[in-house]
């Protein structure tokens, strides 16, 4: 699959800072070392102000510069090319109209023109993923000029596996990439560098579990390690 990839340009849409290398860290690491893909990461949401009880940005302001600075030291780790950060409200991105979303998203699409955009799996728990996901899907609808050719979804640790069983839209990968070791300890590096995003194990966000489910998708199709996906759409 990488190989369809080769010299192509790739926007990833994500809903907050450490969702980029959560879903396809190891993959991005490759796509930028070894098929020479020009990757840009869309950060939509500020990603932080969730964990007080009335969402007050002044107050989370160190942090939030903190937090931006750790996109940079991500961005470094995995080598990709450029990076949108923007401000949407963490964890409240169903208070804001899904057309704002769309809007940032149209204008990324006119200013990087590329082929194929990676994003959140719609059914996760989080509802910055869903929306997310929703004005991707809306931003790139198959018309006559529609440039994107490629839709992808990933899975978001901590975000993806706690939807309740019952609940139908559970991840259902039907694309998997072989990664190198090299590129999942890539992205074990740049997610450390999240200082208010990582965690110790066994959460699904530290370094051990990441490895583990790099293995887990491995041993599902016979590799050492691999990232899991669901195309979306793809027309050739």
């Amino acid at each position: 699959m990488l190989e369809s990839l080769r010299n192509k340009k790739i926007l990833i849409v994500v809903a907050h800072p450490d969702d980029e290398l959560l879903g396809l860290g190891a993959t991005m690491y490759q796509l930028n070392n070894d098929y020479s893909c020009i990757t840009r990461v869309v950060i939509l949401g500020e990603g932080i102000t969730s964990r007080a009880e009335v969402r007050d940005p002044e107050k989370w302001e160190k942090e939030l510069k903190i937090h931006r600075e750790n996109i940079k030291n991500a961005q470094e780790a995995i080598g990709y090319g450029s990076v949108g950060i923007y401000d949407f409200p963490d964890n409240r991105f169903d208070t804001v109209s899904l057309l704002d979303i769309i809007k940032v998203i149209e204008k990324e699409k006119q200013d990087f023109d590329p082929e194929v955009i990676f994003t959140h799996h719609g059914g996760d728990v989080n509802v910055d993923h869903q929306r997310t996901f929703e004005a991707v899907v809306t931003a790139t609808r198959p018309m006559k000029d529609e440039r994107v050719k490629t839709v992808i979804t990933f899975e978001t640790p901590s975000g993806t596996e706690w939807r309740a069983a019952t609940d139908p839209r559970h991840f259902v990968p039907n694309m998997y990439v072989s990664v190198s070791e090299e590129a999942i300890e890539a992205k074990i590096r740049g997610m450390e560098s999240y200082e208010f995003e990582k965690r110790q194990y066994p959460h699904p966000r530290s370094p051990e579990a990441l490895k583990i489910q790099a293995q887990r998708w491995g041993i599902a199709v016979g590799k050492d390690f691999a990232e899991a996906f669901t195309v979306v759409r793809s027309i050739n």
